[in-house]
């Protein structure tokens, strides 16, 4: 038997589960809708290639910083032990005494050496190679811009995918709905002996047809959103959920603003002007060995038969040291240097082509996303006219259909004029969108809505 506590403490129990499971319910089937800006954002924040370039900073800013060092002396230490066969002993001769033995050099002998090396002259190679990491670190920063307006683009591309293939969708599924009710209808005017089967049969294989578009589209559909996932680096079959936009506004700007844009915005040009400064720098670096090597070398020197390096029988100078300054010339290596330098000067030419190719290629990109855009944008116009005219052509056509003045066929071909209408409508307005942020890109204009 239940005692009444019991009794109370399971009705609470139930009465709190079920106060509680619609909400949880409604946690677990909420999916906020992500605007365009807010795709951006999460794209930014979550893409790899942009991680990538950020190391890329760092490791060029660490190279630059090494090669700085390079203009300090170097310090270094060496502590040694030499094990002789067999002492070292020189004959001398003492006035008053004669000849005696001395030892020169003792059979065991331990030293340390503490040096620095300063460089001083090394036909420019270090203030060339500082200049080439200092350039290698402004490529690695405009190229983390780079990406980041490549990743725009990939995010908006993504976004307007699944708008187009959602639009697409309903209007495959507004024909199948609409093409089963012709079908109904062609079947019940059959039944009754008012058309022949031929209308019911062409009826029956239109609906066929527009459920196989309707599969594909929402196909289409479903992989659009899991590269929007890929995108944001989500699940790929994680739910979708972002805002439409219906609307749009034409492009204001002629060719020759695009053109100019893109010369003066563009960072792939930077990139290229960075390069060649970087390969003269190289050529410049290859000549370093046509000029000598000068350093300043010091040493502080300590000597001992013992461990402790503190002289002993057979040291004559425990402790000293020397500066000295060096220079070193390779004056012939069989044309070694000659060629290396030729190699530098080809390679500079080699970005300087470079350069001329990218100046080309981006002239040639921004045309074509132009002429993309305007395409685009007059079949919006184009196409908006013709949307209403479509819908009533359907509308007169369905009912002379039911009047017997039409037939099936001329039924579905109106019903496959719409559907190619409100397919090329929405297939417009959102290449549109596409084109423009295409656009937007070409000429280095980093728009986030």
């Amino acid at each position: 038997m239940i005692t009444s506590q019991l009794r109370i403490l399971i009705l609470t129990f139930t009465f709190g589960l079920i106060l509680t499971y619609p909400a949880l319910n409604f946690a677990q089937n909420t999916t906020v809708k992500l605007d365009l800006k807010q795709t951006i954002e999460a794209a930014l924040k979550a893409n790899l290639r942009l991680q990538q370039s950020q190391d890329e900073i760092r490791a060029a800013q660490a190279n630059k910083n090494a090669r700085t060092t390079e203009f300090l002396p170097t310090l270094s230490a060496r502590y040694g032990y030499i094990r002789r066969d067999e002492p070292t002993v020189q004959a001398l001769g003492v006035p008053g005494i004669g000849v005696s033995d001395v030892l020169t050099n003792p059979q065991d002998e331990y030293n340390f050496v503490t040096s620095f090396s300063q460089p001083i002259f090394t036909g420019l190679a270090l203030i060339n190679q500082y200049k080439i990491a200092s350039l290698g670190l402004d490529i690695a920063e405009i190229t983390e811009k780079i990406t980041r307006q490549d990743v725009i683009l990939d995010a908006k591309n993504a976004y307007f995918s699944i708008l187009k293939s959602q639009k697409l969708v309903d209007v495959a599924r507004d024909t199948v709905t609409q093409i089963a009710s012709q079908k109904d209808v062609a079947e019940n005017m059959y039944q009754v002996g008012m058309s022949p089967l031929n209308d019911l049969l062409q009826s029956q294989v239109q609906l066929a047809n527009a459920k196989q578009r309707l599969i594909t589209a929402q196909n289409n559909m479903e992989i659009a959103k899991s590269q929007y996932n890929t995108l944001l680096r989500k699940p790929v079959t994680a739910p979708v959920a972002i805002v439409d936009i219906l609307d749009y506004a034409p492009f204001e700007y002629d060719i020759e603003y695009c053109l100019d844009q893109a010369q003066a915005n563009r960072f792939e040009i930077q990139v290229a002007e960075l390069e060649v400064e970087i390969a003269e720098k190289d050529y410049k670096l290859s000549q370093k060995d046509y000029y000598p090597s000068v350093n300043l070398i010091g040493t502080h020197t300590r000597r001992g038969t013992d461990w402790d390096v503190d002289g002993g029988r057979g040291i004559g100078d425990k402790e000293f040291w020397d500066i000295r300054a060096t220079a070193t010339w390779n004056f012939w290596e069989w044309g070694r240097t000659t060629y290396g330098v030729r190699q530098k000067l080809s390679r500079l030419a080699q970005a300087k082509s470079r350069k001329e190719e990218i100046l080309d290629n981006i002239d040639l990109g921004v045309n074509e996303a132009y002429l993309r855009t305007i395409e685009s944008e007059k079949n919006i116009v184009t196409i908006e006219k013709a949307i209403e005219q479509a819908k009533e052509n359907l509308r007169i056509t369905e009912e002379r259909y039911k009047e017997q003045v039409s037939t099936t066929t001329d039924v579905l071909v109106a019903q496959t004029l719409f559907t190619d209408t409100m397919t090329n409508y929405y297939n417009a307005l959102y290449d549109y969108k596409i084109a423009k942020a295409v656009l937007y890109r070409a000429i280095g204009q980093e728009k986030l809505e």
